[in-house]
């Protein structure tokens, strides 16, 4: 039996405003609250959707009676800000990735990981984290298409997450969402591509319903780069990276982090290699490849429905912000752990972490630790 639920969105900046709108539309929100530090935001968005609950204060809200928080702030926040949510008694929906250290420290992202799945168990309140490529419809479309066995058994996945920094919007974002110059920015450079990895390894992962287990990474250097260098704050030298990957049930995996590259935005999957069939991403679109056949593959019309209104308008990110709003707001109040939970989001977020130590030590074969399987309830 449902139930409806009260919210409060955290973070209200060019990515989570966008949020509101589904979150409060969602038939299952009862009531709505929205929270940022800067009070022009909270003020604007207040009176655009006409929304009495604000706050400017993080604890203040914590502290609230809300049932569930959605935490949309900076990436270098999201963990210790969720579990502080979390031992407030609060649900907690978060933007991807679980963790980024402004230090590029990718220990400190594992220890927030172990911290994270802890706060969890010890709580038993809900965390879900809003991968986006998670319902990309392509990989909407393979998981239902595994499960029917069209691929047979999936030999391998080609996956990528290309977002060139300098031709795209990357820097641009990041400086109106800090207050920095663009000589600040270049000065603390660029974080290591396989810290910002949800994009890439969430799709096959999500597929197979398996986990990665070893792997082993390169790292592109561009000459001369001024961005991505030792003697910056995050002293990260790769400003593209890619990785061989084992999944546990034996399908390989490549995944590639790119931020030099002539693609301003380009994630998910682009291959599936099956014993049975093979799925392309080609520029016309999707083809669905056999030893008898090709033909086209509109994966658009595999999509889950959604409840008015927020089948009228998906949002971006291929049309996943409605499908994670949804996915968030069913669980909680159907009392159910979300399928993006914390033991899913640190699959997805770990292998980078290892991936770039691995292409720190020129590609050497490493294990991947792992938390287990989120409990059945």
């Amino acid at each position: 039996m449902k139930h409806k639920i009260s919210i409060g969105i955290v973070g209200l900046g060019q990515f989570g405003s966008q949020f509101i709108k589904p979150f409060k539309e969602h038939p299952y929100v009862k009531r709505i609250a929205i929270c940022d530090i800067h009070k022009e935001r909270v003020n604007k968005y207040s009176k655009k959707f006409r929304i009495t609950e604000t706050y400017t204060n993080f604890n203040d809200i914590c502290n609230s009676d809300l049932d569930a928080l959605a935490i949309i702030t900076q990436p270098w926040l999201h963990a210790p800000q969720v579990i502080h949510a979390l031992k407030c008694g609060k649900h907690v929906y978060s933007a991807v990735p679980v963790m980024m250290s402004k230090t590029g420290d990718g220990d400190e992202i594992l220890d927030w990981c172990d911290k994270l799945i802890d706060t969890v168990k010890r709580t038993g309140q809900y965390y879900m984290m809003g991968e986006t490529t998670y319902f990309r419809p392509e990989t909407v479309y393979c998981r239902k298409m595994y499960k029917k066995g069209l691929f047979g058994h999936i030999v391998s996945i080609d996956t990528e997450y290309l977002h060139d920094t300098f031709s795209g919007h990357l820097i641009e974002v990041y400086m109106a969402r800090t207050g920095k110059t663009r000589q600040e920015v270049i000065k603390e450079g660029g974080n290591a591509p396989f810290h910002y990895p949800t994009h890439s390894f969430s799709a096959p992962i999500s597929i197979t319903g398996a986990h990665v287990t070893e792997l082993s990474a390169l790292g592109y250097i561009y000459p001369n780069d001024n961005y991505f260098r030792k003697d910056s704050v995050t002293k990260n030298i790769f400003c593209n990276e890619l990785a061989l990957c084992r999944l546990s049930n034996g399908t390989m995996i490549t995944v590639r982090e790119y931020r030099r590259c002539q693609r301003t935005e380009n994630e998910g999957i682009t291959r599936v290699i099956g014993t049975k069939s093979e799925l392309l991403r080609e520029c016309s679109g999707w083809k669905l490849i056999t030893k008898d056949d090709v033909k086209d593959v509109d994966v658009s019309q595999y999509r889950d429905p959604l409840p008015e209104p927020l089948d009228s308008e998906l949002g971006g990110h291929g049309g996943s912000h409605s499908y994670l709003v949804h996915e968030f707001v069913d669980s909680c109040s159907s009392d159910r752990i979300p399928k993006i939970n914390a033991w899913e989001a640190v699959r997805y977020v770990v292998p980078g972490i290892i991936a770039h130590k691995s292409a720190l030590k020129g590609g050497q074969l490493m294990k991947v630790p792992d938390w287990g399987d989120a409990p059945t309830k």
